[in-house]
């Protein structure tokens, strides 16, 4: 049987081929895709032998069969004959060529997944000896390892050793690591918080490499939902299309592009609503608008349009204001409400915490969220949860046609509410399961929770900072005056004596 140990093993035996020669954010898309190849291989050659051995070797029918199944690949698309060319001089162009039919073959599932992966490339590789040797290793790390279903103790091992690299990837690529993975105990604290139920349509606005969608997906044992999702740049949504598909979920739509500026979910001409909305957006995205302002028209004075309004969307987001150009938080969360659905909406979104805080456009945004009774809770989190910032962050959650208008306030940042770790922060199980037992009960709970009504954050001024409603303060103890003059008095006393003794002991010697 092939264990999760057993593939991780080779993983990381395979990033032992590249280390010191390309860095780990590029040499991960070879890595994770040449696990994929073996992986359809594999399964494909035990679906093979099944057929044969049940059309006793009847070749036609068993075509025919192979034709039906979940994907195809054809005898050059296999990783047992990129194996078997892996000392020719052209091995980097098979195995781009393998790609490509994979992708043919496949075009309703995996058109384009490729397309920004070449292992053929001379800037990554080197010369063409380097990259021969590079490559025939990676194929040698890769050889020994059984991915046929049948030796797999269980149908979740390859996802999850996937998951696990991109993980470890992510905490390796430092700042950029967080473009991509949502830390797993804070997406496992996000898919129990918005509660997914069968046939809701569960969306991510900037999806990364999916985990925080697969997490909400597992929370419905039947799996019966449907996912959507979309990412921006191109190499990620590659890695969240086979992550889906590793996973056993290849029906999933995970477009790619700009999500505000050329948002993928429409529908009717509309964009499409959703009964479950979950996110981990970049935060305070820079320049978050220059995909509207790049397709703008002139202005009054023949000018090209240098600020963002409203009017550039077509899809009317941002009515109730137009976040800064140098901070996209509220960008996002207004997409994301516009997504929801109006009769069962519910939201959670990572986001740092100057947006409970922030004046100008943000705070009329923020006001208008909190007085359409869209707000839910806020939660702050521990500090250093996340992969490239150490800055605290908080969960907003939303809810459409909410039937109370008070807003759950959590303060889980203070010591004792996560583990500290070595480079990292993190979320324990009990952790967890705190947060979201006091999101449910909706209870005061002393230094904790707080459960503050419509009036009184109206009367704060909208101004959402956790401190305001949450009292963390420990009150110290009260000193007692008279018993420190008493000790002081002791150890002057003390001090006398000591300096009498020393006098003497120095007479004694003639000193």
């Amino acid at each position: 049987m092939t264990t999760r140990n057993d593939i991780e093993r080779v993983l990381w035996k395979a990033c032992d081929s590249f280390r010191g020669k390309i860095d780990s954010s590029r040499y991960k898309d070879y890595i994770l895709s040449m696990l994929f190849v073996k992986y359809l291989s594999d399964v494909s050659k035990e679906k093979r032998a099944k057929y044969m051995e049940q059309y006793n070797g009847d070749e036609r029918r068993v075509e025919r069969a192979m034709s039906r199944e979940q994907f195809t690949l054809d005898s050059e698309s296999t990783f047992d004959y990129l194996y078997e060319n892996r000392n020719s001089n052209d091995i980097g162009q098979k195995i781009n060529i393998a790609l490509s039919h994979i992708e043919n073959s496949n075009s309703a599932k995996l058109t384009n997944v490729f397309r920004a992966i070449d292992f053929n490339s001379q800037v990554d590789f080197g010369d063409v000896k380097a990259k021969n040797a590079t490559l025939r290793n990676l194929l040698e790390d890769f050889h020994d390892l059984n991915l046929c279903p049948g030796q797999l103790g269980s149908a979740d091992i390859i996802g999850d050793a996937y998951e696990y690299m991109i993980a470890n990837f992510a905490s390796d690529a430092g700042k950029k690591g967080g473009e991509f993975f949502t830390p797993s105990q804070v997406s496992e604290l996000i898919a129990s918080l918005v509660k997914p139920q069968e046939n809701d349509r569960i969306y991510d606005p900037t999806c990364g490499s999916g985990g925080l969608l697969l997490k909400t997906y597992k929370k419905v044992p039947s799996g019966k939902v449907a996912l959507y999702g979309q990412e921006a740049n191109n190499q990620t949504w590659a890695l969240c299309t086979m992550n889906m598909f590793l996973h056993g979920v290849d029906d999933a739509r995970i477009w790619q592009g700009d999500t505000l500026s050329n948002p993928q979910n429409v529908e009717n001409d509309q964009l499409m609503k959703f009964q479950v909305v979950v996110a981990n957006p970049p935060f305070s995205l820079d320049k978050w608008d220059s995909g509207f302002l790049s397709n703008a028209g002139l202005d009054a004075k023949g000018k090209k349009q240098e600020k963002m309004t409203a009017a550039m969307d077509s899809w009317k987001r941002f009515d109730w204001g137009v976040p800064p150009s140098s901070k996209g938080d509220y960008a996002f969360v207004l997409h994301m409400l516009s997504s929801l659905d109006a009769e069962n909406g519910r939201m959670a979104v990572v986001l740092p915490h100057g947006v409970l805080f922030r004046g100008a456009s943000e705070g009329k945004i923020r006001r208008q969220l909190v007085e359409m009774n869209l707000l839910d809770a806020v939660i702050g989190l521990p500090a250093n949860l996340f992969y490239g910032t150490g800055i605290p962050a908080c969960i907003l959650v939303f809810k459409k046609n909410r039937p109370r208008r008070d807003v759950l306030f959590i303060d889980a940042s203070g010591e004792g509410n996560y583990e500290k770790g070595k480079n990292q922060n993190v979320l324990r199980n009990s952790d967890i399961a705190r947060i979201v037992s006091t999101y449910e009960a909706r209870e005061t709970v002393d230094k904790y929770s707080y459960v503050a009504s419509y009036d009184e954050i109206k009367d704060n001024d909208f101004n959402l900072n956790i401190p305001r409603y949450v009292d963390t303060f420990e009150e110290e103890e009260l000193v007692d005056i008279d018993e420190v003059k008493q000790n002081i008095a002791n150890i002057e006393e003390e001090l006398a004596q000591v300096q009498a003794q020393m006098t003497k002991y120095l007479n004694d010697l003639g000193l």
